[in-house]
């Protein structure tokens, strides 16, 4: 009876969940016009310093607007590097708005970067930044690490705007936290270890419902965040790297992250049109290896994320 009661309760969550995506998704339909959504993996890595896979970010672009998700480090080099590749939307100076999932140092070393070389580059508009509780005062720490920099900018010889290093800084909580023409933001409260503050994002665009997972093992936030998605971008392990690892660090794994087994177990549930896979700890584990563990328990369609892969 209590599997029956279980069954029938992940039914009614994923219609509630589909219903709700198709209301947004026609509120935000621009004039009836087509418009396509574009997703750039600008780093897929983790704190582990490999040359191929720089520290977690990428963009969702919509009608010419980049929507920066994570701020690892190399993130605005990645944007240069993609717009030299032809995403004119990733020009460095346009780049005005991120969202961070946590505040983990992986995912917010570029952000001092993020603030100033945009500036340096003549960007003209304040950066707005969504982040967890403590955003703010990691901001003004990076600003105050930087203010000699800024002064002598402003105060010396660069002809350079006094705007452009500014930023506006949005602490938020769980529920619908940004909202414009092209894209309605919600945030879902995850578990990541000894993080207090951890979250999954869910953009609802005019032709895509896209999830990125931050960092989180499963739990019930990834799962309500992923219901309804045509694409899912979620942080991985590989399970046969981890069995190599030390005791300690399979218990901190275990509780922080999610593995190939378990994140197979929820593209059954959520059923996405397209898994990527990015934060990808690999322990040695090949892409085809990773790949493969998912694929013992499902069958979707799955991508293993390459920094500066575009998805369109």
């Amino acid at each position: 009876m209590r599997i029956i009661l279980v069954f029938l309760l992940i039914i009614f969550l994923y219609s509630c969940g589909n219903d709700e995506v198709e209301k947004h998704k026609n509120i935000l339909k621009v004039n009836g016009d087509s418009v396509k959504t574009k997703i750039v993996l600008l780093g897929t890595g983790t704190p582990n310093p490999s040359p191929e896979r720089l520290g977690p970010a990428l963009a969702i672009i919509v009608n010419g607007q980049a929507y920066l998700v994570d701020a690892g480090i190399g993130i605005v080099r990645q944007a240069n590097a993609a717009y030299k590749k032809g995403i004119k939307e990733l020009r460095v100076e346009k780049l005005n708005i991120v969202f961070l999932t946590h505040l983990h140092s992986d995912h917010t070393l570029g952000l001092a970067d993020l603030i100033l070389t945009p500036w340096i580059l003549n960007r003209e508009t304040k950066l707005k930044i969504y982040g967890p509780p403590g955003s703010k005062a990691m901001i003004n720490n990076i600003y105050d690490a930087y203010s000699d920099d800024i002064r002598a900018r402003l105060s010396g010889l660069q002809p350079i705007n006094n705007i452009g290093y500014k930023s506006e800084v949005v602490e938020y909580k769980s529920g619908l936290i940004y909202q414009d023409k092209n894209v309605d933001v919600y945030a879902y409260k995850v578990d990541h270890g000894d993080m207090d503050y951890a979250y999954a994002f869910q953009f609802i665009t005019p032709d895509k419902v896209i999830t990125v997972s931050g960092d989180c093992r499963p739990c019930e936030g990834i799962y309500e965040a992923s219901l309804g998605c045509d694409i899912l971008i979620h942080e991985v392990y590989s399970y046969v790297g981890f069995l190599t690892r030390k005791p300690e660090w399979q218990r901190y794994h275990s509780k922080s992250h999610t593995s190939t087994r378990e994140l197979a177990e929820l593209a059954k549930k959520v059923k996405p049109k397209l898994l990527i896979l990015y934060h990808i700890l690999d322990w040695g584990a090949s892409e085809e290896i990773l790949i493969n563990e998912i694929k013992m328990d499902y069958d979707g369609k799955i991508i293993c994320g390459k920094d500066l892969l575009v998805i369109e």
